[in-house]
């Protein structure tokens, strides 16, 4: 059965339990967050659970996959796979209760773990998901109803990424854009409210699984696009290909989404690859691209495989992955203006995370959330707690609220100090 938002939102609004100005301010409403860099501006936040553990608000199981969570006026978003096809869902983020659920393709079946992969973005009254193999939609966020939907693989001559296509849409003024890796098509805009394509741009691009930034690059906004082979910086107003820096990796694994720094931009890389922070300037008609510094090969510093690390006054927090996907994983913090290392957890494990509060909100793959102190002086953990049996996915932090998403369910934490 399908609820109408707007009943509950006035229900818990006629009780007192809801600002609407504060939902407005504290969303997540797109993948890692209201700036797409993982950082929450909540403060007031636990820094230990208690001794009864984490305050779970509510747990629930709607189906597989591995998509990440948008929250926005009271709803959470994601997608999962139930049923022989994959559902967009809304649920009441006070209760967990379903909303709506809508199919928007059949089920998406992969070596690497089956569902869909990506995280919606939310504007005004419309969901935007990509699915699996490649499908754009639109849906309207109070009945889940179609606005509109393309097979933007299949309409551009192109095949699905190996493990499935993970790109978190980005909305930029009108537009929703999606890394697609077809041979004429390395991303592709759509019209957000009329799903009529806008542009492609950028040629022999595979489409990787990062997603795509808006960034302010020498004075100008632009696209930038970790593909399979290459960062790609993009005009959002033309679809013009501004710029390009080769960066290749086994099985074009690039995941982690590009990090501003100062204006330069940052870029990392598992399976023993590693990190660079890049210089783009104009440069006559065009642009340059140098190396502010490297860290490259299996001596890197800092190997990002499917995480983006948060930049914090200057410091980056993030994974640094052992060999080729494999089980090693270091927590560390480097200076991002040189390079250099400010401390490593060894061993710390494989896992996920966003920053608020002067805190890391952690997931590991065991299932588990850790709270680490944020700072440069050295590793301090402040807790742990069992939640999950398995995930990948960063949390989404909202009005005090943390949601994780597990391969299986999803769980709503109230961390409000």
């Amino acid at each position: 059965m399908s609820i109408p938002r707007t009943a509950v939102s006035a229900s818990l609004l006629a009780l007192g339990l809801v600002s609407t100005e504060l939902t407005r301010a504290a969303d997540w409403p797109q993948f890692l967050g209201p700036d797409r860099n993982g950082i929450s501006t909540e403060t007031d936040l636990i820094e230990k659970f208690g001794d009864d553990g984490p305050e779970i608000v509510w747990s629930i199981a709607p189906g597989a996959g591995m998509s990440g969570l948008a929250v926005a006026d009271n709803a959470v978003y994601t997608l999962v796979q139930r049923d022989g096809r994959q559902f967009a869902i809304a649920l009441d983020a006070a209760s967990g209760n379903e909303l709506w659920a809508s199919p928007v393709a059949p089920a998406y079946k992969n070596s690497m773990g089956d569902g869909p992969r990506a995280a919606p973005a939310v504007a005004g009254n419309s969901v935007f998901v990509f699915t699996g193999e490649g499908v754009l939609a639109s849906l309207n966020t109070e009945d889940g109803s179609i606005n509109w939907s393309h097979d933007v693989v299949d309409e551009h001559r192109g095949e699905p990424a190996d493990y499935g296509m993970a790109c978190s849409p980005l909305l930029v003024e009108n537009l929703v854009i999606v890394t697609v890796g077809a041979p004429d098509a390395t991303v592709a805009a759509y019209d957000q409210s009329t799903g009529e394509p806008a542009w492609t741009a950028g040629k022999d691009h595979p489409a990787g699984y990062s997603s795509p930034v808006l960034l302010e690059i020498a004075e100008q906004s632009q696209i930038v696009v970790f593909s399979g082979n290459a960062l790609l910086g993009v005009d959002p107003a033309k679809g013009e290909v501004l710029w390009q820096y080769p960066y290749e990796t086994d099985f074009n694994c690039n995941i982690a989404t590009p990090v501003s720094i100062d204006g330069n931009v940052f870029i990392s890389c598992g399976e023993n690859h590693g990190c660079a922070l890049l210089s783009i300037k104009p440069d006559g008609d065009g642009f340059s691209v140098e190396e502010v510094w490297t860290s490259l090969g299996r001596s890197s510093i800092f190997r990002n495989e499917w995480q983006t690390s948060v930049l914090l006054d200057g410091k980056l927090y993030g994974f640094d992955n052992v060999g080729s996907a494999g089980p090693v994983t270091h927590l560390a913090c480097i200076d991002a203006a040189t390079g250099e290392r400010e401390w490593q957890e060894l061993r710390f494990g494989k896992g996920n995370l966003i920053a608020a509060d002067g805190k890391l909100w952690i997931t590991n793959m065991d299932g588990e959330l850790i709270i680490v102190r944020a700072t440069p002086d050295g590793f301090e953990e402040l807790d742990r707690a069992q939640i999950l049996n398995s995930t990948r996915q960063a949390p989404a932090l909202a009005n005090g609220r943390l949601y994780l998403r597990g391969n299986e369910n999803i769980v709503c934490i109230d961390i409000n100090n």
